[in-house]
């Protein structure tokens, strides 16, 4: 009983598969990350919570239940949870057109949001969904983070300036606004955001190890208080909450769950996206792998408990994982740690950030959307592959002027159709014979290949399917009719074919019955099992005769030279056999 007991839980916790070898220096080295992350989390998760348009408090509570959760399920050991700002970001443009930032009613969807987000993910990691998440490709997540670097920083303008100005989700409305109210501008707020940008971009130069954020919030803090800049119009935190979260049920209708469905599947993906993107890249630095679909579940189960204790989203933050990683963190406990700073903060410090004031926050914010901007992604995308780096902008050009959600569709829907377009235009090479071996090779890539009298020999490189049938039945026919020399047979390498569809299977069809009227043999070589079967049970293979398919090219050459029975050429087989040596190797390294 008590073996499937503890088989049960180790399907069910992660936690089981490390902390049997768990030791007294791991414990030590994570306490030491997890005390230094919790330090950066408090300014960060407070920041955060602003740019999703809620109080600073439900930062710090985000920090706190998820990290508590995440080392039960999560299979990273160096990832470090918390509010991060692309997800604020989509929180407040989800949630900002129902109800006005800070109210009762917005803070209730924001936590609300919370509990769909972490549903969709923990069915998601269930159901062994984490494929899913690839629908976000590397260019749209280029295309969204480059976008809300822009739209982060922007966002901001108002509490830099000390002025009022309107929400919005679109840059340039934005900075219109910010333009048309300078004159309004209160110089000491200003100078104060300018100033802790200064220092924020300055101080990791000579103090790498120190956390930049607690120096900005502890040094205008103080400044503050002292100087009691509230009385000379500088807008504070002012009273924040005290107290641990008291779990408390959401407040649900079927009209906020149906309006808030699109914004938690998209906040549900994108955080997943990141979270095991930047897991993977610390398994791969430390020699371990993460399990795509524990993720979901860990980071779901984090967000839906969050919830119940009135916390905002929750997901791996770059910044701080690589802090948790450089402060030496070995297992997933790490967050435990940090979650004990948040919560001995909640208890007793939040009374000093009182005269915390806003441009300071606003800084932190700045700096943390400039961060963001990753040019050289973008340049990598374009010098890999033209076309990812046109969709990465494009979905950033959307993003921006149309709107998040949009943007993020429609850059899912860019790289979908991409995919289909290459799929549907497959490389199909014409092969020739290399001299000396039974190899055949792309005419085009392959200086040494010789195309064979009287016969093409054809590659496709894609599953054949509905996708790309048609384009396949033109381009042997066209190939045929337009080569300019007596074609008697084509020899089709069908060894890169893994799929065939009842479409492609058609279009073989009527290949086969144009190339007859033309006068032209079709033989198919290299089938792999699976793919033979398609083609037995179509009726194709009864229809083309066994004489037509073979292991290889080089047996469907021979016994097409051995068939033929010409006067003017009758040494052709010989002279073929004479060239084809199997074991000799190429001079020069094949391209095909």
């Amino acid at each position: 009983m008590w073996h499937r007991v503890w088989a049960t839980l180790e399907n069910a916790l992660y936690i089981t598969e490390w902390l049997p070898n768990y030791t007294t220096g791991t414990l030590r080295a994570d306490a030491l990350a997890g005390l230094t992350v919790g330090v950066m989390l408090i300014p960060q998760g407070m920041a955060y919570a602003v740019i999703a348009g809620m109080p600073p408090i439900y930062g710090l509570y985000a920090g706190l239940v998820p990290l508590l959760t995440y080392p039960l399920f999560g299979s990273s050991r160096h990832l470090a949870l918390g509010p991060v700002a692309i997800d604020m970001l989509i929180v407040g443009a989800g949630i900002g057109a129902l109800a006005q930032g800070g109210t009762e009613r917005y803070v209730a969807l924001a936590i609300l949001l919370t509990a769909m987000v972490g549903v969709i993910q923990m069915a998601m990691g269930v159901m062994q969904l984490g494929f899913v998440a690839n629908l976000l490709s590397r260019p749209v997540i280029a295309g969204l983070t480059s976008a809300a670097a822009f739209i982060i920083s922007a966002s901001q303008l108002g509490n830099l300036l000390g002025v009022e100005l309107g929400r919005s989700q679109y840059v340039h409305v934005m900075l219109i606004d910010a333009v048309q109210n300078l004159g309004n501008a209160h110089l000491l707020t200003l100078g104060i955001g300018v100033l802790c940008i200064g220092v924020l971009v300055v101080f990791p130069r000579w103090m790498p190890l120190v956390p930049e954020a607690l120096v900005v919030v502890v040094g205008a803090t103080l400044a503050s208080w002292f100087f009691e800049l509230n009385q000379y119009g500088v807008a504070v935190v002012g009273d924040i909450p005290d107290g641990l979260p008291t779990p408390e049920f959401w407040a649900v209708s079927f009209s906020d769950l149906n309006t808030l469905l699109p914004t938690a599947v998209t906040l549900a993906l994108v955080q997943f996206m990141n979270s095991v993107s930047l897991g993977r890249v610390f398994a791969t630095r430390h020699g371990y792998t993460i399990d795509a679909n524990r993720e979901l579940v860990g980071v779901g189960a984090g967000n839906f408990l969050g919830s119940l204790f009135q916390g905002i989203p929750a997901s791996g933050s770059f910044s701080r994982s690589a802090v948790n990683d450089q402060s030496g963190a070995r297992s997933p406990l790490a967050n435990v740690f940090a979650a004990a700073v948040i919560g001995l903060t909640l208890l007793f410090l939040t009374p000093l950030f009182y005269y915390l004031p806003v441009p300071a926050l606003a800084a932190i914010i700045v700096v943390a959307g400039i961060g963001l901007i990753d040019l050289r992604e973008l340049r990598a995308l374009f010098k890999t592959r033209r076309r990812d780096g046109s969709i990465a902008l494009f979905t950033a050009f959307v993003i921006l002027f149309v709107g998040l959600q949009e943007g993020i569709l429609l850059g899912i829907g860019a790289s979908v159709i991409v995919v289909l377009f290459r799929i549907s235009r497959p490389n199909v090479a014409e092969l020739g014979h290399v001299p000396g071996t039974r190899r055949f090779r792309d005419l085009d890539r392959f200086e040494q290949a010789v195309r064979l009298k009287d016969i093409m020999v054809l590659r496709v490189d894609a599953s054949f399917s509905f996708a790309n049938a048609e384009y396949f039945k033109d381009f042997i026919l066209e190939k045929s009719e337009r080569e300019g020399r007596n074609v008697e047979v084509v020899v089709v390498d069908g060894s890169s074919i893994n799929d065939l569809d009842t479409t492609a299977i058609e279009a073989l069809f009527s290949v086969i019955e144009s190339l007859e009227e033309m006068g032209i043999e079709l033989h198919i070589t290299g089938l792999i099992g699976p793919v033979r079967e398609v083609v037995r049970r179509s009726g194709l293979y009864g229809l083309l005769g066994e004489d037509h398919f073979h292991l290889d090219t080089h047996e469907a050459i021979v016994r097409v030279l051995e068939r033929w029975d010409d006067q003017d050429d009758e040494d052709r087989v010989e002279r073929y056999f004479s060239s084809a040596e199997p074991e000799k190797k190429e001079s020069t390294p094949a391209a095909s």
